[in-house]
């Protein structure tokens, strides 16, 4: 019997499309794009408006011919790679090499494989979109004009085998720059001084609202203290609020995957992808945080239920970035009751991220309490203050917490009751030398940020721009030992100051891109010869 052809990129995709599709339907794949620009010579006619010239991949010179005889054989094809810029050009190229009419070829697009999705996609075909596969031409042109144009030249003039890239080459760049800046970095020295109080058994923890940098002015400010008496002079509680991040796109699932999962960008994108074609999840490569409505009801219905009313809230959220798509949708779950998923370890932990943010996005706000204290020694200018937050209603936070690149260098503190006027015995003070620090080296998922604030790339090419300059030697993840430093610490106690110097590790680094020299050295060479490159 002859059937509609569906044509898609990956076989686990057509496995799961064919789910829902009836008998007449067969769903089929091209294992992604079937023609590109050759891998020799530019293949681009500069003179002639910049034409390239493109060629069926060698290895689908096979799975071409099979689809042509398919397409031959079929009622109908229907074009169903991804609704991106690279799958519009995976549909076009394929209208070329079989022989199809991208004017009158049927073209569907679906932001989830699910049956309504693909129903309404197949009930709703349209062609093939010219601009948007010229939009990925036109990268792809860029992409080898600025390869093969720099590419010899690094060879000639540095070493053989070496390549440039319209993004790769910023992207190294970003991290040589960052690690100089550490290098050449010089720290500030101040001391943190911290007093520590009894509350009727309880310990109280506070630090001296100002710096101090010298070592005498430290000793002179404890020696002044050391016979003072202390006690609350203001308790000051405000209400406050905390409200959930957006629900996923490609660059915020890759760096939150890093911190919470310890998943490199490629891992992410890998086990997304897996999730996209087992219809678990929506389409992974995005820029917009928009949410349809049949997700915006889901997400209410699932936390109502699950956690009841007062939890929900109902948020529509802006995407920064101008060039953002804002036809697709947010990463998210296509199934908002399905809190988790069995199998695949790693797609289990992905698919539970992804759920927690989606629905969290949905939730109120957590509120919260805020509470400082100021302590003071009675008849000096000294002040000493502590602070702890209380949650009055969990809201969002009952469900998720984001992650963060670094950690912040504070304590919970949670404080004990107090009343203004009380007095304070002391217990210590201690002044730490305290050396500040530079910027963090780039993690992958900080990298991914500042790509994506810097505008550089799309949500498609932060992952194998990421490996391909680690594959290729410009750059590594490593691991620094650090080195040791003494640093300075008086402590009073009972009225008796003692001077000790310690010692720390500064500059220790654990899965960290660093350079490579050949990194640095290609970097140098580009900076200075095709600034505008990088």
């Amino acid at each position: 019997m002859t059937k509609h052809l569906v044509i898609v990129e990956s076989p686990a995709k057509a496995k799961t499309i064919e789910q829902y599709l009836g008998n007449e339907y067969e769903v089929v794949a091209s294992f992604g794009h079937v023609r590109d620009l050759p891998k020799k010579g530019m293949s681009i006619d500069i003179e002639h408006g910049f034409t390239p010239t493109y060629e069926i991949n060698a290895d689908k010179k096979k799975t071409v011919a099979e689809l042509r005889k398919k397409a031959k054989a079929a009622k109908s094809v229907w074009l169903a790679s991804d609704e991106d810029r690279e799958g519009e050009a995976i549909a076009w190229h394929l209208c070329i090499a079989l022989g199809l009419k991208p004017e009158t070829t049927k073209r569907i697009v679906f932001h989830e494989i699910t049956k309504p999705a693909i129903q309404h996609a197949i009930a709703n075909p349209r062609t093939v979109y010219q601009h948007l596969f010229e939009a990925q031409q036109a990268r792809r042109v860029l992409d080898r004009l600025v390869g093969y144009e720099l590419s010899p030249v690094l060879w000639k003039k540095i070493q053989p085998g070496l390549s440039a890239g319209r993004v790769q080459s910023v992207a190294v760049r970003l991290i040589v720059d960052r690690e100089r800046e550490i290098t050449s970095f010089k720290p500030a020295v101040l001391f943190r001084t911290y007093g520590y109080f009894d509350v009727k058994g309880h310990a109280l923890k506070t630090e001296l609202t100002k710096r101090i940098a010298d070592e005498s002015e430290v000793q002179a400010l404890l020696e002044r203290l050391k016979n003072s008496a202390f006690e609350v002079e203001n308790l000051e509680a405000k209400p406050g609020k905390r409200s959930p991040a957006a629900p996923f796109i490609t660059s915020t699932l890759q760096q939150e995957a890093s911190r919470k999962l310890g998943f490199s960008v490629r891992q992410t994108m890998s086990v997304a992808q897996r999730l996209y074609e087992a219809g678990l999840i929506t389409y992974m490569r995005t820029d917009s945080v928009n949410l349809s409505d049949t997700a915006l009801v889901g997400a209410e219905k699932e936390i109502i239920t699950s956690y009841g009313k007062p939890y929900a809230q109902r948020r529509t959220y802006t995407t920064k970035s101008a060039g953002a798509q804002e036809a697709h949708e947010a990463i998210r779950p296509t199934d908002f009751a399905r809190h988790s998923i069995t199998g695949d370890a790693q797609q289990a932990k992905l698919y539970q991220l992804i759920w927690q943010r989606a629905v969290a996005s949905q939730m109120a706000d957590a509120k919260l309490e805020k509470t400082i204290v100021t302590v003071a020694p009675k008849d000096q200018p000294e002040r000493f203050s502590a602070q702890a937050e209380t949650i009055q209603f969990d809201g969002f936070l009952k469900v998720y917490t984001e992650g963060r690149d670094e950690e912040e260098d504070e304590e919970s503190n949670l404080l004990p009751p107090m009343e203004i006027g009380q007095s304070l015995p002391l217990t210590k003070m201690i002044a730490r030398q305290n050396f500040s620090r530079p910027k963090p080296r780039y993690t992958e998922a900080s990298l991914v940020r500042q790509l994506e604030e810097m505008g550089i790339g799309r949500p498609s090419t932060f992952a194998p721009t990421i490996s391909t300059i680690q594959d290729r030697q410009y750059v590594i993840k490593s691991d620094l030992e650090g080195i040791e430093r003494q640093a300075i610490e008086l402590t009073m106690v009972s009225r008796t100051i003692q001077r000790a110097e310690l010692t720390e590790t500064t500059g220790a680094d654990r899965n960290k891109l660093m350079p490579t020299p050949v990194g640095e050295l290609v970097t140098d060479f580009l900076v200075k010869f095709f600034p505008g490159i990088v």
